[in-house]
């Protein structure tokens, strides 16, 4: 399930670690790498958010929605409170943060971010689309001018190379989404 605050706030962390500011395009790349990282160690995604293949590269589709448009239904403490447009297709921090202001992320998914920051941080924008072209991840497909949905095995597939695992870790992704909906409803 989705989490808009979670998703600012992974936005917002990102955008302190690069002095406030930066491109949308390398925003949405680190975001992609983080939650793929995830994926990776836990099985699990940090936003809820659900990932298509653009012609830029993976992104993550409702927080795409979000730079792109802003929030249609805003949340308290969501999108519009961390982030704002810049002008040249670029985003800063909305407002001063600190790290009460992260407190939705645990210190395990901060750590994630800190640690793709560091790794691709240096990186501008068109270098990160080069590397998610390049078979770095090779769930993404060219959508030829559209978009074509990653479904969560098609990252299981290209982190494993293992259907057995594959199989294994999309059932307990699933499984986890449904305990995390059945909660949402009971509060």
């Amino acid at each position: 399930m989705y989490s808009e605050t979670r998703a600012a706030q992974m936005a917002a962390f990102m955008l302190q670690l690069h002095g406030g500011r930066m491109p949308y395009l390398k925003l949405i790349k680190l975001m992609y790498l983080a939650e793929r990282k995830a994926m990776e160690l836990w099985g699990e995604s940090i936003t809820g958010d659900s990932f298509v293949a653009m012609r830029h590269g993976p992104v993550l589709s409702q927080t795409y929605d979000l730079i792109k448009a802003g929030s249609r239904y805003p949340v308290e403490k969501g999108w519009e409170y961390y982030v704002k447009d810049e002008a040249n297709h670029e985003v800063s921090l909305a407002r001063a943060v600190d790290e009460d202001d992260f407190a939705d992320l645990s210190l395990s998914e901060t750590d994630i971010l800190e640690s793709i920051f560091s790794e691709f941080g240096a990186k501008d924008q068109w270098q990160l689309v080069d590397y998610t072209h390049d078979g770095n991840c090779p769930e993404w497909r060219d959508p030829d001018g559209s978009s074509l949905p990653i479904r969560p095995q098609d990252i299981f597939m290209a982190l494993t190379n293992d259907m057995k695992k594959t199989t294994k870790l999309t059932d307990r992704y699933r499984e986890n989404l449904q305990l995390k909906e059945q909660k949402r409803k009971i509060l």
